[in-house]
């Protein structure tokens, strides 16, 4: 299995060149060499495209190949659908499995976030705090970014509309001090946000900062915030940061435009941290879990019953949701349900 993760490239352009794929073997006469390797080369060509590293295009388009023709399919399934499903099963490995869950067992709960300047670690701190209040954490803000002189203003702004703690220094320029200052405060939380300095390029003066702020906090999760439209010289980034606080998992941002993620993608690799969110807009509730079963299904036109029960959760009741689910599935549903 391949454990790297994606975002959402492109997502029209990509899940075009897919579904047109899928319809070459759904048209096919039979399965034969002749077809996967047709099939190869276009799913070889989307990705490329959408600026994901050759090699690991190459090492996805390897493991279809040699299942689609070495391995019978199942009682049950033709080959047509063995084949659809191996590329599903073989694009949702290649984009992180089963996705990879922050799991929140302690309290309080420190996520520290990275990434170079207007990569969104700000804006993306804000949507974090409103994604764990809505689901009943006692969430706090804290802003370490002595830099940015908009920085401060931003983040306590943030936290004042989706209505969470805001601590900071204004002024301050030792982020270490910042932390301490507050730090029996914070501890009375479930979860600590905290947002850091940003530059264009990972200086040595950055890293060493990164050093000190990640020794004091000792994060949970340090999170490498991302832009989607980065490109390939995520790579050289992604190690960077990965050296100097151990990232921990990847929040790709700004994926609402048309920018090419296979930058993303690198930085995934480069870290071995899986996607953990995306965030799809400017608006705070644009912000969703990284699930590569419903990205891949969205991708190829299959549908996500699941991220959108996920949707749900933020309006209706668990109960609700689940009971809305099985009419979903059921077809049982009217135009207020919809």
């Amino acid at each position: 299995m391949l454990i790297y993760s994606l975002d959402v490239m492109v997502l029209e352009k990509l899940g075009d060149s897919l579904k047109n794929t899928l319809q070459k073997i759904t048209k096919a006469l039979f399965v034969d060499e002749k077809l996967v390797n047709e099939l190869v080369k276009d799913i070889q060509r989307a990705l490329l495209q959408a600026d994901v590293n050759v090699q690991l295009v190459f090492d996805l388009t390897k493991e279809i190949k040699e299942k689609a023709l070495k391995t019978e399919p199942p009682k049950g399934l033709s080959k047509k659908e063995f084949l659809i499903n191996i590329v599903y099963e073989s694009l949702v490995d290649f984009l992180g499995g089963p996705g990879s869950k922050i799991n929140i067992k302690k309290k309080p709960f420190k996520m520290m976030l990275v990434g170079l300047f207007g990569s969104g670690k700000t804006t993306t701190a804000g949507k974090l705090a409103a994604y764990y209040s809505k689901r009943g954490m006692k969430v706090a803000l804290l802003q370490t970014d002595t830099w940015r002189p908009a920085a401060y203003d931003q983040l306590e702004q943030l936290a004042k509309k989706v209505n969470v703690p805001f601590f900071g220094i204004r002024g301050e320029k030792d982020p270490v001090k910042i932390f301490k200052k507050y730090e029996t405060e914070l501890n009375k939380h479930d979860l600590i946000i905290i947002d850091t300095a940003g530059r264009d390029a990972l200086s040595d003066e950055l890293t060493e900062e990164l050093n000190r702020i990640n020794k004091a906090v000792k994060a949970d999760e340090n999170l490498l915030v991302i832009s989607g439209d980065i490109g390939q010289a995520a790579e050289k980034q992604a190690k960077s940061f990965h050296e100097a606080c151990h990232v921990t998992g990847v929040i790709i941002t700004k994926l609402d435009g048309t920018a090419k993620g296979g930058g993303a993608l690198i930085a995934c690799s480069v870290t071995k941290a899986p996607v953990k969110f995306i965030g799809l807009g400017e608006k705070i509730e644009d912000f969703e879990e990284f699930k590569p079963e419903g990205f891949v299904g969205r991708l190829l036109g299959m549908g996500d019953l699941e991220a959108l029960l996920e949707k749900a959760k933020g309006a209706i009741t668990e109960e609700e949701a689940q009971d809305l689910g099985k009419r979903f599935l059921k077809g049982d549903f009217n135009l207020i349900d919809l």
